[in-house]
């Protein structure tokens, strides 16, 4: 796989379909302890057509690298791979983690984003008082536990428990330095009062039964987005794993609408 230097990282990424398609590029980013593969049905489908590209993020997968303090070390990340590849505008789809870099990249480089695509994410990490609580002391169980804790409780409720414990299991490992350096800079992570300068078309698709960033969250998103439209299905925060051909659905009904 194609490697890009980075700040002391090596990413790893695909860049597949038609160089010369007349649609604009798709750039998907994964979320928290995933990898590329996890949009593997979406790059299956749009690739026969458009140009779609996909990394690991630094100490994610095949890519190398230390955790960062923000969720803005990353979109430079993204953001390096586009100008690497010379990619000067793109639809750009973020799941959970991956949709908070997606939103700074846009706020940060508004031109560069032609359309956008939030998959069970948030414009701001919120808790309530039990739930922080219960955050904050997952932290201090042993490493595989506090993965297990947090895996466990992205998926609604049926899905099958082999398939959620080889998920534990590659989120774990994920190096510990990586993960919990950036379960602080999702914490922190707050944009929601500049999301109406989102102004290009926006799709947020959300799982209804989504325990991690609960429905209400992108709910305040979607409302301060000039132009955003929502889908929710029934699945919880993994929708890629969960419900790939819908999530793919979703996309191509809303690349294939007039802007």
């Amino acid at each position: 796989m194609p490697q890009l230097e980075v700040d002391g990282a090596a990413l790893t990424y695909d860049d597949e379909g038609p160089r010369d398609a007349a649609d604009s590029p798709l750039v998907l980013v994964h979320g928290w302890t995933a990898n590329r593969h996890r949009w593997d049905h979406q790059a299956a489908h749009f690739s026969a057509r458009r140009r779609v590209i996909r990394l690991d993020l630094r100490g994610h997968g095949e890519s190398t690298g230390a955790g960062v303090p923000t969720i803005a070390h990353l979109a430079r990340d993204v953001v390096a791979l586009l100008d690497h590849l010379g990619v000067e505008r793109c639809v750009l789809a973020g799941h959970s983690m991956g949709g908070m870099i997606a939103q700074t990249v846009a706020l940060a480089h508004p031109t560069r984003v032609e359309r956008l695509v939030l998959v069970g994410t948030t414009g701001r990490m919120t808790y309530s008082r039990g739930r922080g609580l219960l955050m904050a002391a997952s932290t201090l169980v042993p490493f595989r536990l506090f993965v297990a804790a947090n895996i466990q409780r992205a998926f609604a409720p049926g899905y099958p428990r082999e398939e959620i414990r080889a998920h534990i299991r590659a989120s774990a490992a994920t190096p510990r330095e990586v993960v919990m350096t950036l379960y602080g800079a999702m914490r922190a992570f707050d944009v929601l009062d500049r999301a109406g300068e989102i102004s290009v078309p926006t799709l947020i698709v959300h799982g209804y039964h989504d325990v991690q960033l609960p429905l209400r969250q992108v709910l305040r998103l979607a409302k301060a987005c000039p132009d955003a439209v929502v889908r929710v299905l029934d699945a919880g925060h993994e929708l890629p794993l969960e419900k790939p051909a819908e999530l793919t659905g979703a996309l191509e009904s809303f690349l294939s609408a007039k802007p």
